[in-house]
């Protein structure tokens, strides 16, 4: 019983170092401390879970893994850290495990990982892209010729001497020209 007695007035004692009191700080229960850290750093675990997931149903899932690990870490708290650092390591070493997986598993979004996107898009994705495509060949056809030489050369992926040793002028009137022409198009594709 001495050694039992000994460890409760030593927990005692670093309760009430913690808090600075005089009386030693009511012990709340383990629902309570929980429902506590999730109302200080709800909003902030929220947060780190949208900077990891963009799409919602996973980025609840993965909050929800966050809240599930912080509710079994809890009980192992020592307080050598802050509670916000320990918060924020768990949700962060939860977050790149969620990562992990999907990646282990094929499951990542496209807009998780850019070499995922699928070379092949699906029906509605050619739509677009070739609506977008007509739209700008459409502005394109629209400008005047000396912005339109450039900006077709442009999307050739030319540099500025090589569109210069092409069209007979200098670098400086391929630059000055490309600039022109952007405006231009920027212009005309807000107009349609």
């Amino acid at each position: 019983m001495p050694v039992r007695d000994n460890l409760e007035r030593r927990q005692a004692s670093v309760a009430v170092e913690r808090t600075g009191a005089d009386e030693p700080k009511s012990v709340a229960s383990p629902q309570e401390r929980y429902i506590q850290l999730l109302n200080e750093f709800g909003p902030g675990l929220i947060r780190l879970a949208g900077s990891y997931e963009a799409v919602p149903q996973a980025r609840e899932d993965l909050l929800q893994d966050i809240r599930v690990a912080l509710w079994m870490a809890l009980p192992k708290f020592r307080g050598e850290a802050s509670l916000r650092t320990f918060v924020y390591r768990i949700a962060h070493n939860r977050a790149l495990t969620h990562v992990w997986r999907r990646k282990q598993t094929g499951t990542l979004h496209p807009i998780d990982d850019l070499q995922l996107i699928d070379q092949h898009p699906g029906p509605e994705a050619r739509v677009i892209e070739s609506a977008s495509r007509d739209r700008l060949l459409q502005a394109i056809r629209g400008l005047p010729l000396p912005s339109k030489q450039v900006i077709t050369l442009a999307l050739e992926d030319m540099s500025n001497g090589e569109m210069a040793a092409v069209l007979g002028i200098t670098e400086n009137n391929v630059a000055v020209r490309l600039s022109r022409a952007r405006a231009l198009l920027r212009a005309r594709l807000r107009r349609k």
